[in-house]
Formats: C-alpha cells, sequence, structure tokens
C-alpha cells in the first residue's frame, strides 16, 4: 500500500525532520482529463465524508427537496459532516418534520458532538447525545427522505441491498465514469455504505458535480443545487472552526470543500475560480496514515491550491493555521514547523487549464 504514497508533509524539530505524512493527489476537469497529480492518482481509497454529495445527488434528481419543501441549508446538511451544535440539531429536526420522520428512524449511531462549547454545555445540563447529534445525522435523514419519497420500507435503509442505496450506488458509479461493479463498497463509520474508486475518477465525478453542463438536464439541476447550497451555506456543512466551512466562507462559492474520515479530503474549483473562463476543477487527496490528528489533510489541501493560484494573499493568511506553520509547546515556544513538502507533476494542458491564454 505505502509503495502508491510518496512524503507530501513534514514536520521538524529543531534542524531535523521529526515525523512525515505521505499521501496521493489527483487533479482532473469535468471532461475526466488528469491534468496534474501527486504520487500515483490511481489509488484506490474510500471517499468516506467526501462522499455525501454524491449520497445526497439521486435524492435531489427526483426533485425530493421540491416534494419536501427544503431549503439550501436543509439540503446542506444532507451533504455535511456537522459539529453537533444545537442548530445543526434544529436543522435537521426540522427538516424529519417536514419529511415525516425522526431520529428515532436514524440508524447511525450516536456519538458527542465535535463542537466542543456545545458538548461542554451538554454536560453541564445533563443532556445525553442522541443521534441527531452525530455528525451524519443530515445525511441520514436525506436517505430516509428518498424512502419516503418512493413509498419503500424506511427500515433498513442503509443495506446495500434496499433501493435507496442501490440508486445511490449506480449514481455514484455513473458521475465516477466506472461500471458499478468496479466500484468497492464497505461499510463508514456511521453504517451507511461506502464507496472506494481511484482518485482520478472520484475526482472527475466531482469535477462534473462542480460542471455538470454534460450531464442530463434533471442531473445537471440537482448537482447545480447542491453545490450551491453547501457553498451558501457552509456553516452547516461543517461547522465553527472547521476548515471546509472556512474556506467555503472565504473563497464566496469560487471553492467547494468536502473531508473525510482517514485522511481523505476533496476541492473542487467552480467554473471561473481561477480567471472568468476556466473550467472546474477537482482535487481528491488522500493521506495514507489517515491523519488521526487532522494536520497533514489541511496543509496539503492549502498547498495545493496555492499551486494551482486558487488563493490570494490574504486568503493564505486567513488559512495561516491550516497551512504551513510554525509549532509550539505549551509554553508557547516555538519548536517546529509543519510544511508541504511536494510539488504536483504536470500531466496533461495544466498550464492552459489554470492560465488564461
Amino acid at each position: 500500500m505505502t509503495s502508491h504514497y510518496l512524503p507530501m508533509i513534514e514536520l521538524t524539530r529543531g534542524s531535523i525532520v521529526e515525523s512525515v505524512h505521505y499521501g496521493a493527489a489527483a487533479v482532473v476537469d469535468s471532461h475526466g482529463t488528469l491534468l496534474a497529480s501527486f504520487s500515483d492518482p490511481n489509488t484506490v481509497t474510500f471517499l468516506r465524508s467526501s462522499a455525501k454529495p454524491f449520497q445526497a445527488l439521486p435524492f435531489i434528481e427526483m426533485g425530493g427537496d421540491k416534494a419536501f419543501n427544503l431549503t439550501d441549508r436543509e439540503i446542506a446538511l444532507i451533504c455535511a459532516s456537522h459539529s453537533g451544535t444545537d442548530e445543526h440539531v434544529a436543522v435537521v429536526q426540522g427538516m424529519q418534520q417536514k419529511i415525516g420522520v425522526s431520529e428515532k428512524n436514524l440508524l447511525c449511531g450516536t456519538h458527542s458532538p465535535s463542537h466542543q462549547p456545545t458538548a461542554k454545555a451538554m454536560l453541564l445540563r445533563g443532556e445525553e447525545p442522541t443521534p441527531n447529534r452525530h455528525n451524519c445525522s443530515g445525511k441520514h435523514t436525506g436517505m430516509l427522505a428518498q424512502a419516503v419519497l418512493r413509498h419503500l420500507p424506511l427500515e433498513d435503509y442503509i443495506n446495500i441491498h434496499h433501493p435507496v442505496q442501490q440508486t445511490i450506488l449506480n449514481t455514484f458509479a455513473e458521475m465516477c465514469g466506472l461500471p458499478v461493479d468496479q466500484v468497492v463498497v464497505g461499510i463508514d463509520g456511521c453504517s451507511a455504505p461506502n464507496f472506494a474508486v481511484p482518485l482520478r475518477l472520484a475526482a472527475w465525478g466531482f469535477a462534473r458535480l462542480c460542471d455538470p453542463n454534460q450531464l442530463t438536464s434533471a442531473r445537471a439541476q440537482a448537482c447545480r443545487s447542491i453545490t450551491r447550497a453547501m457553498t451558501q451555506n457552509s456553516d452547516m456543512v461543517g461547522g465553527p472552526g472547521r476548515f471546509d466551512t472556512l474556506i467555503m466562507n472565504l473563497a464566496e462559492g469560487r471553492i467547494l470543500t468536502k473531508g473525510g474520515a482517514e485522511g481523505y479530503q476533496g476541492i473542487g474549483l467552480m467554473p471561473g475560480a481561477l480567471y472568468p473562463v476556466s473550467p472546474a476543477l477537482w482535487i481528491a487527496i488522500k493521506i495514507s496514515d489517515g491523519d488521526s490528528g487532522g494536520r497533514a489533510v489541511p496543509c496539503s489541501a492549502v498547498e495545493l491550491l496555492r499551486q494551482l493560484g486558487a488563493l490570494s494573499k490574504q486568503e493564505q493568511a486567513a488559512l495561516e493555521t491550516f497551512g504551513p506553520h510554525h509549532l509550539y509547546n505549551y509554553r508557547a515556544l516555538q519548536v517546529g514547523d509543519i510544511h508541504p513538502c511536494f510539488k504536483l507533476d504536470e500531466v496533461s494542458n495544466f498550464k492552459q487549464a489554470i492560465q488564461p491564454e
């Protein structure tokens, strides 16, 4: 497995490199052209929560958002890995009321909110976490909504053989240009099916999400609904202080991001993000060790955007704590640095894609 990855992020202490995170990345346009890569762009890995926009896509394509009168904030929450704040819970509860389900129907499990002020407030008032606090409660509510819309059983809606999951799987495979039997299926942390495909094909699927002009009218409109909802309601997609939320806020519609567990990150440049007629691009990143500390993924993401010329100096400064930066100990003494140690390999038409004529 390590042969698919090369050193991507280094941490120094004193004068030596103390730790190294290995990774791989692919940059693809909406035509499926691999424009640039680092290490092996054909590395097969699970998207984890980065797959959520794809899992929402068939429901939106069926007109489910209109059938239940869902707002863009609710659509964004279906695609979210939210922090479990009171506002997130209020939005998911409102969505469940519209659909006619409740958190009792959710099969995602339960965990404490990742937003620590919320977790502390709950502890002080003796409140136990419930499924709606789970970071995937929006996604699961969206799956239930598809079942209600199609008059399908709600029980075991996460079973890969359930029609809801089969529709999601087939839609995902179509977006990535891959036969459905070549998608590797596993079980995510929230118990729903998840998918593994080569980085470059996942990136192609996402690039088409960002620029769906080659898709059918209904699917293209659904893609636009999802990207609009996520970029305009980034606080629903993540939460306070979260990388996805901060970068989408800064980019003001130019950049779409969605992270996943175990070191996966997807970053999309919307059409016109680099210059007025620049194409949509998607960057798929995988850190091989899973990045449990959450430091290598954002640092590599900021560096990739910098190499593509997608961030202004002001935006890079605002992302300082996520990008390359000094490391300090508990006495606020500088002890080292975290920085990228890679450069994208230009593959095909790279200069033409990222630079205006």
